[in-house]
């Protein structure tokens, strides 16, 4: 059945990607993004399908369309981005989720919340399932976005207990692929631009620290899984690539893929940078369904021919 969706912070990586997929299958699509950090490119293709309909607008301000569910992907989602106007980043993340709750309620339609692995912070459990509460610095300088999106968090299963509202709530691990912003600080981005550009690759750190990357192709069918998954799951369920690589690793492979000569070079360990992530996704298997396909090396090659073109 067609439908008419709405996704916020559509312009961006991610959502750009989720708003193709959705109308692959053949929904209406009214992508809502204020531009902050996405970009009117990664949606430009889209300008001349009927069923696409773009508004500039900022979810901090009250939304009023119709529509018969919603995801909502909107907030910086890169250190650069979220820590150069902390306050409108925990804005963005608790006042969009009030005003969109609230035009879900109105609506009574399923809606669907983009969390985060930050809502784990530095983790004292390893993998990280969904029952565990997490350790985060409230007063840090990555609080405003890990404490802004465990806010929303709470904010959607008190509508959801309040309201009777149906919710879907993903936490996504570390996602990459085409349309990254080559300027948002986020590893693999910042890895590929360095070595194709045969810059010094920067590792944070003694590059020890762990991460779990997924392509976005993985993670968009995982969203969409999630949006039709029974009206009783409500999650948070974990959305990510299970297979942990070092930071260093990270850097090594790609320094080949690109055939780089780059040198590696260190640097301070930005605070609160989380040492360990992994996704426990057994629930995502059982209840959705779904896992990644695309392994690091078959990811990293369409990434980097991204790249290419634009760097």
């Amino acid at each position: 059945m067609t439908r008419r969706v709405l996704v916020t912070g559509g312009a961006g990586f991610l959502g750009s990607h989720l708003i193709d997929a959705l109308l692959e299958r053949g929904h209406e699509v009214l992508c809502v993004d204020n531009l902050f950090t996405g970009s009117k490119q990664n949606i430009y293709h889209l300008h001349n399908n009927p069923k696409f309909e773009f508004l500039r607008h900022d979810v901090c301000f009250p939304l009023y369309v119709e529509v018969d569910e919603i995801y909502n992907l909107a907030c910086p989602a890169s250190p650069i981005h979220y820590q150069h106007d902390p306050v409108q980043t925990t804005k963005t993340s608790v006042h969009g989720a009030i005003n969109l709750l609230g035009l879900a309620k109105r609506l009574k339609c399923k809606i669907l919340q983009a969390s985060t692995s930050e809502i784990y912070g530095d983790p004292h459990t390893h993998p990280q399932t969904e029952e565990y509460w997490g350790n985060v610095n409230p007063i840090g300088p990555r609080s405003c976005y890990d404490e802004g999106k465990r806010c929303a968090e709470t904010l959607f299963f008190d509508y959801h207990r309040q309201h009777g509202l149906e919710i879907k709530v993903a936490r996504i691990f570390n996602t990459y692929g085409p349309r990254m912003n080559s300027s948002d600080g986020r590893v693999v981005s910042n890895f590929i631009v360095q070595s194709l550009k045969d810059e010094p690759i920067t590792i944070y750190g003694e590059g020890e620290q762990t991460r779990s990357f997924c392509y976005v192709s993985d993670l968009v069918e995982g969203l969409i899984k999630l949006m039709e998954s029974p009206s009783d799951f409500t999650g948070p369920v974990n959305l990510g690539n299970p297979n942990e690589f070092t930071i260093r690793e990270l850097a090594e492979k790609v320094r080949n893929m690109t055939h780089s000569s780059a040198d590696l070079i260190q640097m301070p360990l930005p605070t609160d940078d989380p040492k360990q992530r992994q996704p426990d996704i057994r629930l995502a298997r059982q209840v959705l369904d779904w896992a990644p396909e695309v392994q690091l090396d078959e990811g990293l090659r369409e990434t980097i021919d991204y790249f290419k073109t634009v760097v």
